[in-house]
């Protein structure tokens, strides 16, 4: 595989980072993660948009928008696959060994893989941890990922795909690596940002394709939805078929089906909404 760090292409054994580097050590860093088809990233314009944001709001420099499209086209190129995962991460580069961040120049890593195999459908659980709606890092998409990972494994064990949290203040919020969305009485809901939540840019898409809508939800709205479905930027949509012990064994249901034939046909026709 051939990797972009800093600059320029480089095959796997050479692409490294220092040991020094703010991502590392302390997780000071942001990320995006595209699908690609036959070369071609999805929705690339809004990842990067998201990426600025994210960065911006850690504190980071303004990433080049601009050099970090040529480095996804540059690795998609050098990394001929029919479907996969497009990974950038940006950093806060060369640091003391502790939460001050040093002087030195921002760290760009663009990176792809063949795309997970997700499975048609899926199973979520509740967990006990929260997202804060108040913390310095909400909405951003940061490397700090320890939670995601306890959470997910605590959703392994129980046989399921996903882990959804509650935030702070008992409302739902999001998957370790998803946005949410059900349905109740007929009607499409997912969380506002003001959860706490990603903003995702698959749901920015359900939004504005779907007719989604948004509404503050009380965690047990998981538990009573008539339809249940994830988005990120692999899975797309993904039905939900069983809610902790409560099965849903019609998934996807007829609300979700029609979220599905949209997105795909508009997907389609606009790589780069």
């Amino acid at each position: 595989m051939r990797i972009w760090v800093d600059g320029g292409l480089r095959d796997t054994a050479d692409a490294t980072v220092s040991v020094l580097d703010h991502g590392l050590t302390v997780g000071d860093g942001v990320f995006e993660t595209l699908k690609a088809t036959g070369g071609q990233a999805f929705a690339l314009d809004r990842h990067l948009r998201r990426l600025t944001r994210s960065a911006l709001g850690l504190g980071l420099p303004e990433p080049d928008t601009a050099e970090v499209a040529r480095a996804c086209e540059a690795v998609l190129a050098a990394n001929p696959l029919p479907h996969a995962r497009l990974r950038i991460t940006y950093t806060g580069g060369i640091s003391p060994l502790g939460s001050d961040r040093g002087d030195s120049a921002a760290t760009l890593v663009v990176a792809a893989s063949p795309a997970p195999a997700h499975p048609a459908s899926g199973a979520v659980v509740t967990v006990p941890w929260t997202r804060n709606e108040r913390g310095a890092l909400t909405g951003l998409k940061t490397t700090s990922y320890g939670e995601n990972v306890v959470a997910l494994a605590r959703a392994r064990e129980q046989g399921a795909t996903e882990a959804i949290f509650a935030n702070t203040t008992g409302r739902l919020c999001e998957g370790t690596g998803s946005n949410v969305f059900v349905v109740l009485d007929g009607r499409l809901l997912t969380p506002p940002l003001s959860s706490g939540c990603l903003a995702g840019i698959t749901r920015e898409l359900v939004v504005e394709w779907c007719g989604a809508l948004e509404e503050d939800l009380p965690y047990e709205a998981l538990g009573e939805a008539e339809e249940v479905f994830v988005t990120s930027s692999l899975r797309d949509i993904q039905p939900v078929t069983r809610v902790d012990a409560r099965e849903l064994p019609a998934a996807p249901g007829p609300v979700t089906a029609k979220a599905m034939e949209v997105f795909a046909e508009r997907a389609a026709a606009h790589p780069n909404p």
